[in-house]
């Protein structure tokens, strides 16, 4: 991943804390092709449910950090389905898997996160949640990343991804109807997150985020950082709330809409 953003692949060593949502390298099970979907992830029915709706996408999810996870330590993933719900939107059935994770080392609970998978119909593409809720504050930070195609070949590979619509250009845009590659939910979420902490964040203890619209290959990522609005200025968060101790996360696609919208704790900070 360090090579991946263009950095040292030394600049991590043993010791040192994993970066928060790096835990998503590891734990890799190789499986065998025939256990494989259509679509290239694990056929439904062994650790996801058998949901009958063909097309799958990363939602959103909530990363706490709890300690910190160091390198060259044994680790432990536990994983398990805590929910299940079906909703109805313009464009057909969706079921939204919940899946709950700790990472834990040394039998201590380092990492807690959550991760809510949507599934949906073969169907036109429906948006997953809204666009940008209220007037948007001013950026207090922006930068862009250009995801191209050794990037999401790389960033597969790093989380042994087989899903097709990251590297199958016929599937991505003939089977499930995108112009092009899509870029992975979480890649984003870490572009995020990495860019929050360089930006003067300073460590994130919590991360929640959500997808709103897909970003594509070779389009241009604008990554911003605003401040957190106060509990009279609106409820931006998912949960219907917001926190002064969080601030808000952007991934913005070529046109400015928000692809991406994250909220962060942090033990300290300057934004």
């Amino acid at each position: 991943m360090q090579a991946l953003l263009d950095r040292d692949p030394d600049g991590l060593r043993e010791g040192d804390p994993l970066p928060l949502g790096w835990h998503w390298f590891y734990f890799q099970q190789p499986l065998r092709a025939s256990s494989l979907g259509v679509d290239g992830h694990e056929r439904r029915g062994a650790f996801m449910p058998e949901v009958d709706l063909p097309r799958r996408m990363w939602a959103g999810g909530t990363l706490r950090s709890l300690g910190p996870v160091r390198i060259g330590e044994r680790v432990e993933l536990r994983s398990r389905v805590t929910g299940v719900e079906e909703k109805r939107g313009k464009s057909g059935r969706l079921v939204f898997v919940t899946v709950g994770q700790t990472v834990l080392q040394g039998g201590r609970p380092c990492v807690e996160e959550e991760q809510v998978i949507v599934y949906r119909g073969a169907g036109p593409r429906p948006t997953v949640g809204a666009s940008a809720p209220g007037p948007a504050r001013e950026a207090v930070w922006n930068e862009t990343f250009l995801p191209t195609s050794v990037t999401l070949f790389r960033f597969s590979a790093l989380t042994n991804n087989a899903h097709r619509i990251h590297y199958d250009h016929p599937y991505a845009t003939d089977e499930e109807g995108y112009p092009d590659l899509l870029v992975h939910g979480p890649l984003t979420a870490l572009l995020l997150l990495d860019a929050a902490e360089r930006h003067g964040a300073g460590q994130v203890t919590r991360f929640r985020y959500r997808a709103l619209a897909p970003l594509f290959v070779g389009r241009r990522i604008t990554l911003v950082g605003r401040p957190g609005l106060s509990r009279s200025g609106g409820s931006p968060s998912p949960a219907g709330r917001s926190s002064a101790s969080e601030r808000v996360v952007e991934a913005l696609g070529p046109d400015g809409r928000v692809a991406m919208r994250g909220w962060v704790v942090c033990r300290e900070g300057a934004w």
